[in-house]
Formats: structure tokens, sequence, C-alpha cells
């Protein structure tokens, strides 16, 4: 019931054609009920030889015409409201689920497959539709029917009708039974089918590696053995669906076998028109059929209620960096940036940053250096606030920045990373990307700046050019060289660079760094590098050792200091 009225509560400006619906569905109500009417009023003039029979069927008949052309309006209007409805509310939902995602820190996806968080936006909220559009209209009229047949079998023959209602608390109490036992199976469904998405995700993903390292057969086994998994589950919840819907039909043809019984000997006494009894047979039929309806209405409720509590788990989950009701929209910053006190952890066995004092001036060039694992990346994360310090505070300009609006912040920042992600467009669309209304002469400002219009010209349609899923036509150097234009075209007082030069060759890299040389100018840098040929330049080298600061200098300095930069950079040159 909760999962329900959050549902109905988000719907909720879909309401007005979901009313025009239930005004159909009323209609449809009382165009199922006239027709046996019909016929017992005629059955009714046939045993009594009313002389004016022909012309009264007649009437009626025409009547009956109009009714049913009433029903064919009523049920494209239930059904194209209820779908228009439907499916609006699952574009919503899927976009409200989708701009959830990307809201949620970084932490969120440390154990989340992508192709699991695609099932949730497509194929659980596929699920929704089906409450909306099929089970809610249903159960509606349904339920409509079986009230307004009661009261009609009543009106007739209120004993008759009492024993109709003899097997109800026994469908009832099968009902509540099934519910129990399908939504978690129906669930168990919804999980493993994202289990495949998440897998196919992966591998499609890795095509390349799977075929260099000739692991066809192993995913194609890991593979099949999910859609088998998948298959054995939905056959296990569809296996008491086929179990419980002959039950159901069972139940309401003892029911029937009880009125006809009943009825022949009311009829034989007397006591019953033949009319009434040929209408209440009538009436029976459709009496019934809501009941057995009602089993399947059961099935897609249980099934769009799986879907819905997995979407519910992603729009209820808290994210852990948030933004302040009162947040400051900041305007441009200096590019003053302090670290104070601050510690970090991802789980908190493992401390990957340890009473980290750090001060970072507006204009300065800071590198930041040490063995594989020390924290550096972290660092950086934590100035974009992807992850909020376990203690301490973060500043820039002497505000701490979880006091700034999110959006401010990051305008602040620009970020070239080692792993470079470039979306599946055209060049300029890539380089453009995070500045919104670029000219074309920005753009290409920013690929020379980069050392990237050389080889963009010699591509056939220059900027315009697709460079697949990923950058997939693109070597490592170019897609870097991307990356680095779309940063200078952002133009930000803060610049980070991690690893921005580690997939070009020493000529690329001298010619990006003559060029990054301007960029950085008037800006405040933060780089890590492994080669420190790329880092002496740096106004400050803080050199970080298991998650702490061991050294801070110029490259002259700590060269003279012999500590672990000095043993670094020997390293380095050898």
């Amino acid at each position: 019931m909760k999962i329900c009225l959050q549902l109905l509560k988000k719907a909720r400006k879909y309401w007005k054609y979901l009313f025009l619906s239930m005004l159909a569905l009323v209609g449809i109500t009382g165009a199922q009920l006239y027709a046996p009417w019909v016929v017992r009023e005629l059955t009714r003039l046939a045993t009594t030889g009313d002389p004016e029979i022909a012309e009264r069927a007649l009437a009626m008949g025409l009547t009956l015409l109009g009714v049913y052309g009433v029903l064919a309006l009523c049920n494209y209007v239930r059904s194209y409201y209820t779908h228009y409805a439907a499916w609006h509310f699952v574009a919503d939902l899927r976009k409200e689920i989708y701009d959830k995602l990307q809201h949620l820190s970084l932490k969120y996806y440390h154990d989340k497959q992508t192709g699991q968080l695609m099932s949730r936006i497509i194929n659980d909220t596929h699920q929704v539709e089906l409450l909306i559009a099929h089970a809610a209209p249903d159960l509606i009229i349904n339920v409509l029917i079986f009230a307004s047949v009661a009261a009609v079998l009543f009106y007739i023959n209120a004993t008759l009708a009492a024993i109709c209602l003899v097997t109800i608390p026994l469908l009832a109490v099968m009902s509540f039974i099934y519910a129990k036992h399908v939504r978690p199976r129906f669930r168990r469904v919804q999980e493993v089918l994202g289990t495949l998405n998440g897998t196919l995700q992966d591998n499609l993903t890795g095509i390349k590696e799977i075929q260099a390292f000739n692991q066809q057969h192993t995913e194609y086994k890991r593979v099949g053995q999910l859609a088998g998994d998948y298959s054995t589950k939905m056959i296990g919840a569809l296996r008491l669906s086929a179990i419980y819907h002959p039950v159901i039909q069972f139940i309401t043809f003892i029911g029937t076998v009880l009125v006809i019984t009943v009825g022949g000997y009311f009829a034989a006494g007397g006591t019953m028109p033949i009319e009434d009894i040929v209408a209440f047979v009538l009436y029976l039929t459709i009496f019934y059929a809501p009941i057995t309806t009602l089993a399947r209405i059961n099935e897609d409720v249980q099934t769009a209620l799986a879907g819905s509590e997995r979407v519910f788990e992603v729009l209820n989950t808290e994210s852990d960096v948030s933004e302040k009701p009162d947040a400051t929209n900041f305007g441009r910053a200096k590019g003053k940036i302090c670290f104070s006190g601050v510690n970090f952890h991802y789980n908190k066995e493992i401390e990957v940053l340890k009473d980290i004092d750090l001060t970072i001036n507006p204009g300065e060039i800071v590198a930041l250096v040490g063995p594989t694992g020390v924290g550096k990346t972290t660092l950086i994360s934590l100035i974009a606030r992807f992850y909020d310090p376990v203690t301490g505070a973060v500043t820039l300009d002497d505000h701490d920045i979880r006091g700034l609006t999110l959006t401010s912040l990051r305008d602040n920042i620009s970020i070239v990373l080692q792993d470079v992600f470039l979306f599946n467009g055209t060049v300029a669309e890539n380089i453009a990307y995070g500045c919104k209304g670029a000219t074309r002469e920005q753009i290409m400002a920013a690929a020379k700046t980069a050392r990237a219009d050389e080889f963009i010209d010699t591509f056939e349609q220059g900027y315009d050019t697709f460079i697949g899923e990923r950058g997939v036509r693109l070597s490592g150097g170019q897609k870097q060289r991307i990356s680095i234009a779309r940063a200078v075209l952002r133009d930000s007082p803060v610049l980070i660079l991690d690893e921005a030069t580690a997939s070009v060759d020493v000529e690329t890299e001298k010619l990006i760094h003559q060029a990054m040389d301007e960029v950085m100018e008037h800006r405040t840098t933060i780089l890590i590098a492994h080669r420190l040929s790329t880092v002496k330049k740096a106004d400050k080298i803080v050199v970080l050792n298991e998650g702490r600061i061991e050294e801070i200098g110029t490259h002259e300095e700590l060269l003279v200091a012999g500590g672990l930069y000095s043993h670094l950079s020997m390293i380095n040159e050898a």
C-alpha cells in the first residue's frame, strides 16, 4: 500500500486523464449490465405472450445497439487515456531516477554495475506501466462490475445471491496466499534480469579484452547461466500462476453449480419466474468474471510492485554528498584552496588520507607526487566534492565547499583525468562538453592550445568527425588532447590535471607542456604525475606517502633534502 500511495502521489499530474478513464469505466460497467436485463425483459414478454413483443423487441434492440456504441467509445477512452497517463508517467519516472543517479556521490557506484542501474531505469519502470494502464483500471472496473452485479442479483433473488457469495471468502484467502508467495519471486526475477543486463553491459564494453584473452567461451557460459537462471526463476513464478488460476476458476464453478442446483429447485417449486432464472444465470457469468480477472490483476500488481520496490530503492537513497538548503551560489573564485585536518576513508578499515593540512594559493602550480595508492586522486576528488571528508574541511577562497552549491563549485574547476571518457558524438561536441554556447572559433582555439588541431585537421570531416563510443576511433594520445582541449575551453580558475599527459609520447608531451604553460598562467593548477619531468616547474611539490603529507617544497629543495622525492626522482631517471 505504501508503494502504491507513493506511485499515485508521483502520478498526480496525470489524474485528470485517469479521472476520464474512471468515467469511462463507469460507462463500461453500465453497458455490460444492460444486455442481460434486455434478455430478461424479452424473456418475460415471450412467456407472458405480450402482443407488442415485436415492436418492443425492436426498440430494445436499437437501444442495445446504442449502448454497445457507448461501450466501444468508453473502451477507447479508457484504453487511450490510461496508456497516455502510464507511459508519460514512466517517462517522468525514468527521468527522475536518472537525475537521482546523477546527483548521488561516487561512493554509491563503488558496488554497483552499470547494467544493474540501467535495468532499474528501463525494466523496473516498465513494470509500473502494468499497474497504471492495466492492473489499476482493471481492478476498478471489476470491482464496479462485481458490486453492481451483486446488487442486481440481490434485487432478483436475495437467497440465490447469498449462495453466490459463499465461495468469496475462499477466493480471498487464495489471493492472499498467492500474493504472499509470488511477489518475492517476481522481485528475484527482476534482480536476476538486472544482473544479466549488468553482465552484458560489462562484456560489450570490454569486448576487446574478452577477445584478446580468448575468454569468449567463458563469457558465453556465464551469460548463458544468467539467462537460464532468469528463465528458471520466471518459470517458477509463472508456475504459481499456473496453479492459482485453475484453482480460482474451479472455486467459481462451485458457486455456479450451487446456483444452478438451487435455482432449479426454486423454478420447480414455482417460486422464481423463468425470466429471473435466465437473467440470474446471465448475470452470474458476469459476476464471476471479475473474480477470475482479479486473479490475473493480482499477478500484474505483484509484478509491478516488485519493480516499483527496486525503483524506490534508488529514489529513496540519500547521497552522502548533499547540498545544504542555504548553500551559497558562489561566483568566480580566485583559486585559494585549503585542506584543514582532512581525514578520509572509503571504508572504515582502511584510512586513505590522514591529517592533511595544505594551502594552495591563487595562481599557484602544485604537484602531487608519491607511490601508487597513497591518495593523490582522492585528494583532488575532495576538491570537486565527489566525496566529503570524514573529518576536517576543504575550503575555496576561505569558504567551506560544503556550504557552496555544487554547480557553482564545479563551475570553478576543470579536470583532466587519466582515464579519459569521451561521448559518442563529434570532436567539436566533445570539446564543447561543459561549455554551453561555445562557438566554433572558441572550440578550434582550445584544440590548438591542446595541440589537438594537428590530428583533427587530418580527419575528412574535421571537427564534425564522429569519434564512436568512448572515442574508440581515436588513439589514447588523441583522446587525452581532446580532454585537455575540453578543460581549456571551460576556462575555470582551478585546473586539475590527473596524469594528463600519461597517454602521449614524449614529443607530444613537450608540445602540450608548452601549451599548458599558457593555460596554467593566472590559474590555480593541481597536477598529478608519475613523470617527475612534468612537475619540475611546479611552485610547490607535495609528496604523499601512506595517506600523509611527507614532504613539501620545490624540485630543488626536495632533491637536496634527500627524502622520498629524491628517491622517486632517482628511480624515475633510471
